[in-house]
């Protein structure tokens, strides 16, 4: 919701300045008198995965923090949720979610933060709350063979002289022909181009592969429907909610290709094993510990508080402009530096007209995109067979992603603590497509009621991971399923999802700002942030954090030690041949290895 316009509960910008001018003069005053006083007050707005990131490290480094919160409670997308009114003879309730927590080993930044936070009986913090996936299931429907992936080092790290294209090329072959259907000449032609990405230098990457789908990159028009559905489709859509006809392929090669498979399978810069989760639901294994130890440092949560307007002045912010999220309780909020950790499209709204000028990449936000990327979760009466890690169903309308939640909670019993005793697994469900026909109504997820869409991504689910004769998931085992409360209004004219994820179509890094402003006191964190990750997940979120914490150390003129910051893996071995694109780039040249 915008100031400038009217607030679903009546509220205009006139209005809420009214209400809160009285406050402006003191505002301003009480941000000089704070400067002065050198009191190191820091205002978050936001208690996502970012926002509690960036309260962690300040309230380290000594500085007095709150954290404002939309919702009653913190965590954002990656918190899990009690299903109302599930709980019984001294259980607690079913856990629910937005949808599965992934942290892969190519995450470097959250799992430093991960060991940093006490657990108890963990000498490592909730990061020995992590569990392994060992195989990823590419589920096919219409009697098409699943393709069953192994998440395992497919050899030891390589001496450095081993390290060569050749080498890689080999390795990636060896699995992909095991792995896969597809004829040789079309491995060979996936795995040369990912050869082209690795040994692409930064400015092509960033310049010329930031601006082709991956679709094209990859030639998938050219090539089978199997190919198009396991290298297009299949690492796109099912993975960042973004189309491979126009998803950055910077994004899709940089992430998921270079670092999650290809590293991932060479054993090189991972944290850990390719694929992990919790042990626990989200808010017990991470969050809880999380947000208590925060507290133990002085970190105050300040929670059910929009923010509504950043508010600017004489070259500064001079405060927050917030409100309950009904829009009553109005007032403004003061601190000697603010740190906005919003989602992109929340924190939009909140930059009015005179911050906007102050810093142009403000405005050049409004050009990034979010779509829709919403769970299920589906509670059963016996274990889920599906596979030991997480499901893509690579036919599915609708980009259903899924993963069997209790086989990685070791330590839980899951009928003796959840629910009413009846259910023994979750299947957590993610539906990343949302403007195609489904299976069973023939309409896309928009315009499906709640119970249609639950209806149809439980069909296009079962579907993938089992037949009719063999049905692998079964009706009659399904107890219940819960949805994401920020999804309202669906069946009827207006649908809407609160909780939206950033898309990654070609050219958007370059209209992701960065963390810090030219705003001497303003500073910007969220996955939408520009940072080495270049993805809007967790990691993202946590390395912006830990930039705009930086940025934040550098305007203040703090001795404390800066923030470690992790970008993505780059073996020295191949340095070289970047060095070498580097030239090629200069003169226009294409890449050595790309052939077209």
């Amino acid at each position: 919701m915008t100031l400038s316009g009217q607030s679903s509960s009546g509220q205009t910008r006139r209005r809420f300045l009214t209400t809160t001018g009285g406050a402006l003069g003191a505002a301003a005053l009480a941000t000089r008198a704070a400067a002065s006083s050198g009191a190191g007050r820091v205002a978050v707005l936001g208690g996502g995965v970012s926002g509690l990131t960036a309260a962690h490290e300040l309230a380290e480094r000594g500085y007095a923090v709150t954290v404002y919160e939309y919702y009653d409670v913190l965590g954002g997308k990656a918190r899990s949720m009690d299903v109302p009114g599930t709980g019984s003879g001294g259980r607690k309730p079913l856990p629910g979610e937005h949808g599965f927590r992934f942290i892969p080993g190519f995450y470097r930044n959250l799992p430093d933060t991960l060991r940093r936070i006490p657990y108890t009986g963990n000498a490592n913090g909730v990061h020995d709350n992590l569990r392994s996936g060992t195989e990823t299931l590419f589920a096919r429907s219409g009697g098409r063979a699943d393709l069953h992936f192994p998440l395992r080092r497919v050899t030891t790290p390589p001496r450095p002289q081993d390290l060569t294209p050749d080498w890689i090329r080999d390795q990636l072959l060896s699995v992909l022909q095991l792995a896969t259907n597809m004829p040789a000449y079309e491995l060979g032609y996936f795995v040369n181009r990912l050869l082209v990405f690795l040994t692409s230098c930064e400015a092509r990457r960033d310049r010329q592969w930031e601006r082709v789908p991956w679709w094209d990159f990859i030639r998938a028009e050219d090539f089978s429907e199997e190919y198009q559905r396991v290298f297009g489709i299949g690492q796109s859509r099912n993975l960042t909610a973004t189309r491979a006809e126009e998803s950055s392929t910077r994004t899709v090669a940089g992430v998921y290709m270079e670092n999650f498979l290809v590293f991932g399978l060479l054993g090189l810069g991972h944290d850990g094993d390719i694929d992990r989760v919790l042990c626990g639901p989200t808010n017990e294994a991470w969050l809880d510990p999380w947000t208590a130890h925060l507290r133990s440092l002085g970190v105050e949560f300040v929670t059910s508080t929009q923010v509504r307007e950043v508010l600017y002045g004489n070259g500064r912010v001079i405060g927050v402009g917030v409100s309950a999220p009904d829009g009553t309780g109005s007032r403004v909020v003061t601190a000697d530096h603010y740190l906005s950790a919003l989602p992109v499209e929340h924190a939009r709204p909140t930059w009015g007209p005179a911050l906007r000028a102050a810093d142009p990449q403000l405005a050049r936000c409004d050009a990034l995109r979010t779509d829709w990327m919403v769970g299920v979760q589906f509670y059963l009466r016996t274990p889920s067979p599906m596979v030991h890690g997480h499901v893509n169903c690579l036919d599915s309308p609708w980009s259903v992603t899924a993963v069997g939640q209790a086989q990685f909670w070791d330590g839980h019993d899951f009928p003796a603590e959840y629910g009413d005793g009846r259910a023994v697994d979750c299947v957590s469900a993610i539906a990343s497509e949302w403007d195609k026909p489904g299976i069973l109504y023939g309409k896309p997820a928009k315009q499906c009621t709640k119970e249609e869409f639950v209806a149809e991504v439980w069909a296009q689910l079962t579907e993938a991971v089992g037949t009719a004769g063999d049905p692998v998931l079964k009706d009659e085992d399904r107890l219940g399923w819960f949805m994401d409360p920020a999804v309202t209004g669906m069946g009827g004219p207006n649908p809407a999802n609160r909780e939206q994820l950033l898309i990654h179509p070609v050219g958007s890094l370059h209209h992701r700002p960065s963390a810090r402003t030219r705003v001497p006191n303003f500073f910007l964190a969220g996955d939408y942030i520009r940072t080495g990750m270049n993805l809007a997940s967790m990691e993202g979120a946590n390395e912006a954090a830990r930039h705009a914490v930086n940025a934040l150390l550098d305007a203040d003129g703090s001795a404390e030690g800066r923030c470690a910051t992790w970008g993505h893996y780059r073996p020295p071995e191949l340095e070289p041949l970047k060095r070498v694109d580097e030239l090629r780039w200069r003169l226009g040249l294409p890449n050595t290895f790309d052939l077209g």
